[in-house]
């Protein structure tokens, strides 16, 4: 059963989810800094956040007393299953097609985690979700008016599963309860030793690991960690919606490191796309202030 939270927690799982949203757009820039071959960055990267994962485990069981499980039982190790192979899809799509085209076809989380949300969970989403939703339709639709031309099919495709596994790992979080703040860390040792086993037989090819190793043990574990624990107090349309600031800030940051400069629709869709999410969180937030400081009815 999924129980309601109050104003203040929801201002909290705002914050905490826009964080890890902030530090997801900071992904591909690292990635591509790190001028390696695919399986090599994948393996390098799910290493070290997956050594994160095992440290922050140590220290919050060990020295702060909190017991707190690296994946929850079954409903855990699902969600990681969907974060891993998320990972993978994600990665190969950089790979394999334009940037935009990653960032811009992965906005579709929010939409994939409301139907699943409602099929599984029986949570239709809010009026105001659905048509915060359709204005970002909207904006995906007038940033790839032009772009999707350019990319390759498999490419967009993993993008598409990304989307998916990312929608669906947020609605078994959501569905569970429990804390799942870990589990995308701890399980990308599943990435890493499939990424492992297909790098080159030469060894890890890469030639600025640095960054990638700053994604792996920071950035992603930042995100991971905070978007993971926002179903705690949003639903599974609501976190999703936040993955969509990649989707704007991501080719901001190319566009200064790399000097790829975005086109007028991506600018114009990135402004319909900030316009609908902040307008959605200020109105949600709104209404359980409202609910809060209502009277009882007797």
């Amino acid at each position: 059963m999924i129980q309601t939270v109050s104003a203040a927690a929801h201002r909290r799982g705002l914050f905490i989810t826009g964080i890890g949203g902030l530090a997801l757009s900071f992904d591909i820039p690292l990635i591509r800094s790190a001028e390696g071959e695919v399986w090599s960055l994948l393996a390098v990267r799910s290493l070290c956040t997956f050594s994160v994962a095992i440290v922050a485990w140590l220290v919050l069981n060990r020295i702060f007393g909190k017991k707190i499980a690296l994946v929850p039982g079954r409903a855990g190790l699902v969600a990681g299953l969907f974060y891993g192979l998320g990972s993978i899809t994600f990665l190969v799509s950089v790979f394999n097609t334009a940037t935009a085209n990653v960032v811009f076809i992965v906005a579709f989380t929010p939409m994939f985690a409301a139907a699943l949300s409602w099929v599984f969970l029986a949570e239709r989403p809010a009026n105001a979700t659905l048509v915060t939703m359709a204005a970002m339709v909207g904006g995906v639709g007038i940033i790839v008016q032009d772009g999707l031309a350019s990319g390759n099919f498999a490419g967009d495709a993993m993008a598409v599963c990304s989307a998916l596994l990312l929608a669906s790992a947020i609605t078994v979080s959501r569905a569970s309860g429990r804390d799942m703040g870990l589990v995308p860390l701890a399980t990308a040792i599943f990435p890493c030793v499939i990424g492992y086993l297909l790098s080159p037989g030469s060894g890890l090819e890469i030639a600025h690991p640095g960054w990638i190793i700053f994604d792996g043990l920071v950035m992603i574990p930042l995100a991971f960690f905070c978007l993971a624990t926002g179903p705690r107090y949003l639903s599974a349309p609501e976190v999703g919606m936040f993955y969509l600031l990649e989707t704007i800030l991501a080719p901001i940051w190319v566009w200064i490191v790399f000097m790829e400069v975005p086109t007028v629709q991506t600018l114009a869709g990135g402004a319909v796309l900030i316009v609908a999410l902040v307008g959605h969180s200020a109105w949600q937030m709104r209404q359980r202030s409202a609910v809060s400081v209502a009277p009882p009815l007797h």
